[in-house]
């Protein structure tokens, strides 16, 4: 039994197949299109892991920080610095403010950061009784 070859086989066999101009057209319209697209999301992508990543380290500096400053009895009093941690600077400044009751203290460090020039922001915070710590 033999069978007749079909259209596309037989443009093969002419020597004609590919794509056409209209074709290849389309596909780098549409490769123009994706291939930005697809390089501003690494990059958005790639912001929010540094970001991340100093944020963690900044919460970490800004505990130690006030974990420093209420142990030296110095949280009581407004305050700034520098820390380096690894390759990274770290700013920082205390600030301690009335809370509710008069004996009580919120005494807070801000730690900032930059990433690409973009500034941020962390911030922690503990409430202390002034009566029962002594400076």
């Amino acid at each position: 039994m033999k069978f007749r070859p079909t259209r596309s086989s037989q443009r093969a066999a002419n020597g004609c197949s590919g794509f056409t101009l209209a074709e290849s057209l389309a596909a780098l319209a549409f490769l123009a299109v994706v291939i930005p697209v697809a390089v501003y999301a690494v990059q958005v992508a790639n912001l929010a892991g540094v970001v991340a990543e100093r944020k963690v380290i900044a919460a970490q500096v800004a505990d130690r920080v006030l974990n420093e400053l209420v142990v030296t009895g110095r949280w009581n009093t407004s305050g700034r610095g520098t820390e380096q941690e690894g390759r990274y600077s770290f700013e920082w400044r205390s600030e301690s403010v009335s809370w509710e009751r008069a004996t009580l203290r919120q005494a807070s460090v801000i730690v900032t950061y930059k990433v690409q020039g973009k500034e941020y922001e962390i911030r922690t915070t503990t409430i202390l009784d002034s009566a029962q710590i002594q400076p």
